[in-house]
């Protein structure tokens, strides 16, 4: 216990650094929503700051040098607390919602997933949806990159928060000499793209409410909306155009824009092997599931079939899960094909989900490499990235989070099975959720939602989306014997 206590002290801080998100909704209800609902936003901001300080108090003399292990479990803390605390008013503002689907509500906001398990978005209060899309914001790129700007300035290292929660394999990378100052410029980019996607949603026709959060859901790639029809509600193709921009700009690493800022130059960009691929697949994907619909005839007009296509595959292969139509009724290909995308398409440093384009392009450098072998036994062949070879660690850490990865979408699609589930709904909702990426298919599909499947199913998923946020490992972790051995 008393090992654990300097972690308690850094997750004190933590609190504190969360409490001012509830003035968000705390804002919009006292000018929208009236009083008696501001009063809910305020009373979880007191608990949250009551409960911040308390821990602090009690733990702020435990103090040091955050080890690796301390990191992974102050990782697995934050998101299993700030959910709980985020679900809270949710109690009392949302009708009928149960403890069950309120903290999957607010798991899905903060790890940017945007299944959602409410209907009736239409009819909640203002501050209500606003609460659930910002929530999406400060997930996307992670709050802990937030909490690591800050850390420096209490004293304490975050470097290993910064490996925990970093997406992708090549976490020991370092963009500025002090990792707090990458922090600050990743989410100073974060903002910038964040206000231009809220002008240009503003000048598409959305009104300052809409376009705030919808905004939100772009930028952190997490797909909620503040109407049950999503973007259909809208019925725009300037809407649906803005927001297709936006998410394909989100699903590049932010490292790479902060990475131009300081050197002023696009090369960064055009030279990364990941973005390329991530740009080709896109552009090849859209123009397929295009022809299909033409030759199907779901879209009469090709300009129409162009765009419909463009913005649910980037969608859905950002991780998003926007949808302006179901496109559950379209041929069976194309929600598949899409699902499919987003189980790697999104680039890794981007606030998208799934397993990263990064990853995939080295699982296929590596077969290749298999392939090469056996022709030729005794060549030299490695494996590439970016003109560098890349170390056998990083190739074994791939290859090792892709069994994982699959032994973890199977269990959990068997254990739905189990309970009564039909395989397109438990395989759709699993990978939906371990990926991040919102709807599924069958009853969890676009035009349903999570909240028609049971408790138990409703914790599996959750739990799902906690796994696909924090990469697998950093949670598995926990359950092995040598991470609590000394």
């Amino acid at each position: 216990m008393h090992s654990l206590l300097p972690v308690l002290s850094v997750f004190s801080r933590i609190l504190l650094a969360f409490c001012p998100a509830w003035l968000v909704p705390l804002g919009w209800a006292w000018f929208l929503d009236g009083h008696l609902h501001a009063a809910v936003w305020a009373v979880g901001f007191c608990l949250n700051l009551a409960i911040g300080l308390l821990l602090w108090h009690f733990t702020r003399r435990h103090r040091r040098e955050l080890q690796a292990r301390d990191g992974f479990l102050l990782v697995n803390l934050v998101w299993l607390v700030l959910p709980a605390l985020s679900a809270l008013p949710l109690m009392f503002t949302v009708p009928g919602i149960d403890w069950a689907r309120a903290y999957f509500e607010a798991m899905s906001a903060l790890t940017a997933t945007g299944a959602t398990a409410l209907s009736g978005l239409d009819d909640l209060p203002v501050s209500v949806n606003v609460w659930r899309c910002f929530l999406q914001l400060v997930g996307g790129l992670g709050i802990m990159l937030l909490v690591v700007a800050i850390l420096p300035l209490l004293g304490l290292g975050g470097v290993q928060l910064y490996r925990a929660e970093t997406p992708g394999p090549m976490k020991d990378t370092k963009f500025t000499p002090r990792i707090a100052e990458t922090a600050r410029g990743l989410w100073g980019v974060y903002a910038f793209f964040a206000v231009l996607c809220m002008l240009a949603y503003r000048w598409a026709g959305m009104g300052w409410a809409d376009a705030f959060m919808h905004m939100c859901t772009t930028m952190g790639l997490g797909g909620f909306s503040s109407y049950d029809a999503s973007f259909g509600h809208f019925d725009s193709p300037q809407i649906e155009l803005v927001a297709t921009v936006f998410m394909a700009l989100a699903g590049i690493s932010f490292v790479r824009y902060f990475v131009v800022l300081r050197t002023r130059s696009l090369r960064v960009i055009t030279a990364d092997r990941e973005i390329r691929t991530y740009l080709v697949v896109l552009s090849l994907s859209v123009l397929l599931i295009t022809l299909l619909l033409s030759v199907h005839g779901v879209e009469d007009d090709p300009l129409r079939a162009l765009q419909t296509s463009a913005f649910h595959v980037v969608s859905l292969a950002t991780t998003t899960g926007y949808a302006s139509t179901d496109y559950a009724q379209w041929p069976v290909f194309a929600p598949v094909f899409m699902m499919f995308l987003g189980c790697f398409a999104s680039c890794a440093g981007s606030t998208g989900g799934g397993i990263k384009m990064v990853r995939m392009v080295l699982l296929v450098k590596q077969a290749r490499r298999e392939l090469v072998r056996i022709i030729h036994p005794r060549v030299v062949n490695p494996v590439t990235l970016g003109g560098g070879v890349m170390p056998m660690s990083v190739m074994t850490s791939v290859l090792g989070f892709m069994l994982i990865y699959g032994a973890t979408t199977m269990g959990l699609t068997m254990l739905l099975l189990f309970t009564g589930l039909d395989i397109v709904t438990a395989f759709s909702a699993v990978v939906a959720t371990v990926n991040n990426i919102g709807p599924g298919l069958g009853l969890v599909g676009p035009s349903s939602n999570f909240g028609v499947l049971t408790d138990f199913q409703i914790w599996v998923l959750t739990f799902a989306m906690l796994l696909g946020r924090l990469e697998l490992l950093t949670v598995l972790v926990l359950f092995t014997g040598h991470f609590w051995r000394r």
